[in-house]
């Protein structure tokens, strides 16, 4: 892994007391709060490996909780943050799981509210940094450190290069993409990580190429 800075090494200001549980775990909380695009009414939390043998202790549980009332990494009310769900009506449930995962700090979010539902697979790297590997059954790799827009699409051709034409109109830079699908000619699922956060008009433009089905942000 190669470091930008020393606080990749030791890790962000934050709640303690570890960079990997308690950091990395709020970030990915917030990642899957901005990915929803509001807080959700429950969520279901799955643990995975290290995540799931040492979350009370590395205060894991409350740190993803925390990010999912969107808390920073340093925010203080992250120890308080199970009970703050409950007292805003946030039903929360956490399974530590014997399955073993592809990384030894996994967590598996499942969210929603009445009206709608996510699943993310987020996993926390060391010093803070984390990766989503996973949203709603697409394998991808998004960093959280960058704004990024989803698209859903039908698996045809051109749909990727009118998604990136319509972006360089707007001078809107590339940092990386990738697209993931889950079986030749259906759905698939375009992530971009881009040097600008995307304005909602971008969003709408791009909702009426053809072939696409859905476009959602996150922003940094």
């Amino acid at each position: 892994m190669k470091y930008r800075s020393v606080f990749d090494i030791i890790g962000p200001v934050m709640i303690g007391p570890s960079s990997s549980h308690t950091a990395g775990a709020a970030r990915i909380g917030k990642v899957a709060r901005t990915l929803f695009g509001k807080q959700p009414d429950w969520v279901e939390i799955s643990l995975y490996g290290s995540f799931a043998n040492t979350y009370k202790g590395h205060g894991t549980d409350v740190a993803l909780v925390g990010g999912l009332l969107g808390y920073e990494t340093d925010d203080t009310r992250i120890v308080e943050a199970l009970s703050a769900a409950e007292k805003l009506g946030m039903k929360v449930k956490i399974t530590p799981e014997d399955a073993n995962a592809d990384h030894p700090n996994t967590a598996r979010l499942r969210l929603g509210d009445d009206n709608e539902q996510l699943e993310v697979v987020g996993i926390s790297i060391g010093g803070g940094k984390i990766e989503i590997t996973e949203l709603n059954g697409f394998e991808l790799r998004l960093s959280g450190n960058y704004p990024a827009v989803f698209v859903v699409h039908n698996d045809r051709f051109g749909v990727i290069a009118a998604v990136a034409n319509l972006l360089a109109k707007h001078e809107i830079n590339i940092g990386h993409m990738e697209v993931s699908r889950k079986e030749k000619g259906k759905q698939a699922l375009m992530v971009i990580e881009v040097d600008q956060n995307i304005s909602d008009g971008v969003l709408a433009e791009l909702m009426t190429l053809p072939n696409v089905l859905n476009a959602s942000k996150l922003e940094n």
